[in-house]
């Protein structure tokens, strides 16, 4: 499971396409508070990352911790960047926020087949003056 995050935590701080086809099947399933309905596959995720981009182009991830058996892992990541781009109708500011994220990541076959994830968007507005 340890080798599975880190390829994913490099994943998603490249937007790497073929890792995410490497280690996303097509009709995994990812909830996330941005859309009202689940994302799917490696494109869907995909896009929830390029969202995050297009308002902080250096955003990173870094998983804190993680606990994990056969086929879950759940996750506590910090979640750093600069708001340099427009977020949920806010332009940016060029403040800096750093925020705690929670996912659980449901693994089969030694790929991530399900997402549900918490970020602290609230945290985020906060942070960058958007709320």
């Amino acid at each position: 499971m340890k080798n599975l995050l880190a390829k994913f935590e490099r994943m998603i701080n490249t937007a790497d396409e073929t890792l995410a086809a490497e280690l996303i099947p097509a009709d995994s399933i990812f909830y996330a508070p941005t859309s009202p309905e689940p994302l799917v596959g490696p494109k869907g995720y995909l896009s929830i990352v390029e969202m995050m981009r297009g308002a902080f182009s250096d955003i990173q991830w870094h998983a804190e911790d993680f606990v994990a058996d056969e086929n879950k892992i759940a996750v506590s990541w910090i979640c750093t960047g600069t708001h340099d781009g427009n977020f949920f109708g806010f332009p940016a500011t060029g403040k800096k926020f750093k925020v705690r994220c929670m996912n659980f990541y449901y693994v089969d076959g030694g790929k991530i087949v399900k997402d549900v994830g918490c970020p602290d968007l609230l945290g985020i507005m906060k942070q960058i003056g958007a709320a």
